[in-house]
């Protein structure tokens, strides 16, 4: 239990850092994608907005519009040094101002060096703007000492902003999955440490359902139910393989014995002493044959070949074929069977297997005297087929335990009285290979009653 806990803390922990980790990639693709996406935008609009505008080419533009030509932009220089001026100044000492016709008329925020009145060609990596009045270009704006452009400077003063909110939701995220780690990280953890013990073998592991009706509850519970299942099945696999041990243990011996006191000459060599151990080669060849078709029909590997059988006409020969057991035993077999009782869509060969077993099953719990009734009736789309007996019946509690394999009500029987406990749980999954399902139930008066339903064949 104390490792249980400790590999539920570990994966707790690996958890919550999962989650913080998430947060901060979070955080960090929100910051950077923001900024992404603004410096973009701000690009595409920059000559369309004047928001977006380098505000150097707004101011050029404003001169222009008031002057109607270059003359005297050097009043514009003055006023970047202004101290009374709160505007964006622009940086007049990186920028080259060309007219129309490509003359430089500013040289890097001078009016009077040499390459004022000159031709310029700027270079690839130069940004430029227009200057547009009136929707005429009266100029173009050259920024030579930076690759890049002026739309991107914008994005730079909001970047702590940007930084500043995306940290608050991511820290107010990351709050609110550590208030989630009992409701979410914790049901994980147990679930995935609850596993890892399954895999090591612990099937009775169990996880903690909570009270709450979510899909982490649905969760917990269909894994509950898991491991109880495993756990019920592989205490059902030891419990049959020590069932086999024993349904073989006890003809071996026989044969064993028998053929050893031949050998020691304790036997003489005679049919006499020959035909038991022959005998229980017979029985051991049965419960093979009875394993084989049970693992078989359990896997759905078994071949069933499904056709329309009259049912009526089937019982009837399984009943001839058992009629000298029942006289020998003075029980009576009795078949009872509607009008008009259709057809079943079945396997001849599985079901006549099946009320073998049925009727064999019937016999052997039936008292000297007794009688055995077999009934059919039609329900809906159905037909049902019961065979009941006149034994002592069952209890509620072993009812529905009887198509187990290798079940006896009363543990004490020997093979020869009791059975191997196989008939019933080959007559269960045989009348499922063939779309039906099968019951059993105590009658009022006296006995067991076992019911099984086939599909029938409506015309």
């Amino acid at each position: 239990m104390a490792d249980l806990k400790a590999s539920i803390n570990s994966i707790r922990r690996r958890l919550v850092l999962i989650l913080v980790r998430a947060f901060g990639i979070v955080v960090l693709l929100t910051v950077g994608l923001t900024l992404i996406t603004t410096a973009l935008r701000i690009s595409q609009e920059s000559d369309r907005n004047p928001f977006y505008r380098s505000p150097a080419a707004t101011i050029l533009e404003s001169f222009y519009l008031g002057h109607g030509s270059w003359d005297g932009i050097q009043a514009v220089l003055g006023e970047n040094n202004n101290p009374n001026v709160r505007a964006l100044r622009p940086g007049w000492q990186q920028t080259i101002l060309v007219n129309g016709s490509g003359e430089i008329i500013l040289d890097n925020g001078r009016i009077d060096t040499p390459r004022v009145g000159s031709f310029y060609v700027p270079p690839s990596n130069a940004n430029a703007a227009s200057i547009i009045v009136n929707g005429i270009s009266v100029g173009t704006l050259y920024l030579e000492a930076s690759p890049i452009p002026h739309s991107w400077y914008l994005v730079f003063p909001i970047i702590p902003s940007i930084a500043i909110v995306s940290f608050i939701a991511g820290l107010f995220t990351l709050i609110l999955g550590i208030l989630l780690v009992n409701r979410i990280v914790n049901p994980l953890a147990e679930v995935i440490a609850a596993s890892q013990s399954v895999a090591d073998g612990n099937l009775a592991v169990r996880v903690p359902v909570r009270g709450r009706n979510d899909d982490l509850h649905a969760l917990s519970d269909h894994f509950n139910h898991m491991t109880e299942t495993l756990e019920r099945n592989d205490r059902e696999r030891r419990e049959q393989l020590a069932d086999i041990a024993h349904e073989l243990r006890t003809p071996l011996s026989v044969l064993r014995g028998r053929l050893e006191g031949v050998m020691d000459g304790v036997y003489p060599l005679s049919n006499k002493f020959i035909a038991p151990a022959l005998e229980e080669t017979y029985l051991l060849e049965r419960l093979v044959e009875d394993l084989h078709t049970l693992t078989l029909a359990e896997a759905r590997k078994l071949h069933i070949d499904l056709k329309p059988v009259d049912p009526l006409v089937l019982i009837e020969r399984v009943v001839d074929i058992f009629k000298a057991q029942a006289d020998e035993q003075k029980i009576t077999i009795s078949v009872n069977a509607e009008t008009g009782i259709p057809s079943v869509m079945a396997d001849p060969q599985r079901l006549e297997q099946v009320i073998g077993n049925l009727l064999d099953n019937a016999l052997r719990y039936s008292t000297e005297g007794s009688q055995v009734d077999i009934s059919l009736h039609q329900e809906e789309k159905n037909v049902r087929i019961a065979v009941a007996d006149t034994g002592s019946g069952l209890s509620e509690d072993e009812l529905p335990l009887i198509f187990n394999r290798f079940w006896r009500s009363d543990k004490s029987r020997t093979r020869l009285s009791g059975g191997a406990g196989l008939g019933l749980a080959i007559v269960k999954q045989l009348i499922e290979a063939q779309g039906g399902k099968v019951a059993a139930a105590n009658q009022q008066q006296k006995g067991l009653q076992i019911s099984i339903w086939l599909p029938a064949v409506m015309n």
